[in-house]
């Protein structure tokens, strides 16, 4: 491959399961930032790339056939990513399934409700005028620390996630997971998950990947023109 993959990105969980992705599967990328606090989710040149405002997304200039192609949505991003390299989606039938069941696990649960807790314990209660809501908050708190409860227990069994051998499934579910903290969640009945976290962490890709325009990453609880530009309706 000679021409390097257009990542469009901003250094959040769900941008991280692709700059990681990349840097695992060793494909060569530009970085376009996206800085959502400023609104450029909402560009009509990004808009015809990801019609959902949402980052991250690709344009991979070597796409199929050797044509151009733009991806938006993270688990459609790593799941191109791995076909186009034969890598990290699992090699046999069954190991494409349990990859592709732990990929929507956290496209359909984790990164949703632990997003929402994220919104209410940090985000909602600094808001103008102020939205502190106890039942919300008690809410999104509890279904993520039932969903790590999942992981935990299916850590348990297997040292990646979807079996003995490391994938996009993780790729996606590790940035999420590793903000456990400001999730209010404890790893204290939850070992495996803690054994999963470091061995991750230590990954050189993960790291490289993590650290994509880390300066960058902000807390948006005192910035209300960000907050309108990530919340607005």
């Amino acid at each position: 491959m000679s021409t390097p993959i257009d990542l469009y990105y901003w250094p959040t969980p769900n941008g991280w399961k692709i700059s990681i992705a990349l840097e695992e599967m060793a494909l060569p990328y530009e970085t376009r930032l996206v800085d959502i606090g400023a609104g450029d989710q909402f560009t009509p040149e990004f808009l015809m790339i990801a019609p959902n405002n949402r980052m991250p997304a690709i344009v991979d200039h070597e796409g199929p056939d050797g044509a151009p192609v733009s991806i938006f949505e993270s688990g459609a991003i790593l799941q191109y990513l791995a076909r186009k390299t034969g890598t990290f989606g699992g090699k046999t039938e069954r190991e494409q399934i349990a990859v592709t069941e732990w990929l929507m696990w956290q496209m359909g649960g984790l990164g949703p409700m632990a997003g929402q807790a994220h919104h209410f314990l940090k985000y909602a209660p600094t808001m103008e005028p102020p939205n502190d809501i106890p039942y919300a908050k008690d809410r999104y708190r509890a279904e993520t620390a039932r969903l790590y409860g999942v992981l935990d227990r299916r850590l348990a069994q297997a040292e990646f996630v979807a079996g003995d051998f490391y994938s996009i499934a993780d790729m996606s579910i590790w940035g999420w997971a590793s903000l456990w903290e400001g999730q209010q969640q404890t790893l204290d009945d939850k070992p495996h998950m803690a054994r999963w976290l470091d061995m991750m962490a230590e990954r050189p890709g993960v790291r490289a990947g993590r650290a994509l325009y880390a300066e960058k990453r902000a807390d948006f609880r005192k910035d209300k023109d960000a907050q309108s530009q990530l919340f607005k309706r």
